[in-house]
């Protein structure tokens, strides 16, 4: 990437793996470049102390306060050479914000996620959607399917982008204590799930596929994560009584993923999903939902199944369990795939490349 440029990266209201990708990008350019992290506070916060910050708060939804929003991305943009939004709403906002400009910059916005909701939400989306493919310069996609709706709604310079897991400290044995506290005392093979408790990690289908293994295995499926489910989630285990264990936040995501016998992703859809490119690079056995770019990151080296069927989805567990030979071919296929995914080097030298064509 050429250096000296002034960058801004604007992101909205994000999760974890999204908020982490951007505190990275904004990391490595501010190494040869200025950078400027704009969004959220809670987005924003814990930045590299080189990247200057500057809140600007982007919602999910529309309110009147987005004018104020438009107004502090107009100042931020003024003198910049590339405008990079994270994100459906900010990708919109920041469109808005420089078509004025007396020197406009480049656009560059990354979709995260694919629209979800109700009829209101994803026409909003829908309208979103074009204003981004139509006024961005390039419009990057985490998953091949978000780069076929950005050119199908008009863009013109549309790619799939680079999304790497961020390094992870190596994987240490669980410890006697550790294993206790999992119920593998005698013996039960362990299943992980590392997901926010939201719906669109699929956790009902989890539940479903816990609720036929628990009659025919002896097993306990931890999951390492919070969010707005948890509750409910709660009642249905304590319910059905199933052999399901909500762990909350994890420091130890790490050893879980590498002492599981199989690692799964129940996700309705998934960009590059930060938790099965972790589980690859331990070496773990992992089963998946085929849905977003899930395929796009694992290759050959993992079992996917269809979104919504549980009996396939419990049925590709209980067989790799069965079958110790399999999941050693999975964990060698793993650890050889997550050798060829992309690095944050990577990203940095697909942004470069990007943002000479916007420039351009």
């Amino acid at each position: 990437m050429p250096e000296g440029r002034r960058i801004v990266q604007v992101c909205g209201s994000a999760g974890g793996g999204v908020r982490r990708h951007v505190h990275d990008v904004a990391e490595a350019q501010s190494r040869a470049n200025d950078v400027v992290l704009a969004g959220p506070a809670a987005v924003i916060d814990g930045a590299a102390q080189r990247v200057r910050t500057c809140v600007v708060d982007i919602r999910d939804r529309p309110r009147a306060g987005d004018l104020g929003a438009l107004r502090r991305l107009r100042r931020l943009a003024a003198g910049a050479d590339v405008v990079h939004a994270h994100g459906l709403r900010a990708g919109a906002l920041a469109a808005l914000a420089i078509r004025a400009a007396r020197r406009r910059p480049a656009l560059v916005v990354t979709l995260h996620n694919l629209p979800v909701g109700g009829l209101r939400v994803t026409a909003l989306a829908g309208i979103l959607e074009r204003i981004v493919a139509r006024r961005a310069d390039v419009v990057l996609g985490v998953s091949s399917d978000l780069v076929d709706r950005a050119r199908a709604r008009g863009a013109q310079d549309a790619e799939r982008a680079l999304v790497p897991a961020p390094p992870r400290p190596a994987p240490t044995p669980l410890t006697p204590e550790q294993r206790h506290e999992l119920g593998l005392d005698d013996g039960r093979a362990l299943l992980v799930t590392v997901a926010r408790l939201a719906p669109q990690k699929g956790l009902e289908l989890l539940l479903d596929a816990a609720g036929r293994l628990a009659g025919s295995s002896g097993i306990v499926w931890a999951i390492a994560g919070d969010g707005p489910l948890r509750g409910a989630l709660q009642g249905r285990i304590d319910a059905g009584r199933l052999p399901v264990l909500l762990l909350g936040r994890r420091a130890d995501v790490p050893d879980l993923l590498a002492a599981a016998d199989v690692v799964v992703s129940t996700s309705e859809w998934e960009g590059q999903p930060l938790g099965v490119q972790e589980a690859l690079a331990v070496g773990a056995p992992v089963v998946a939902t085929d849905v977003g770019g899930t395929r796009e990151v694992t290759g050959e080296a993992a079992v996917l199944v269809p979104y919504g069927d549980a009996a396939a989805l419990a049925a590709s567990i209980d067989g790799l369990l069965a079958d110790p030979a399999r999941r050693a071919e999975l964990s060698v296929a793993a650890r050889v795939r997550a050798d060829e995914l992309p690095r944050l080097a990577d990203v940095v030298a697909q942004l470069g490349a990007v943002y000479d064509r916007a420039l351009g």
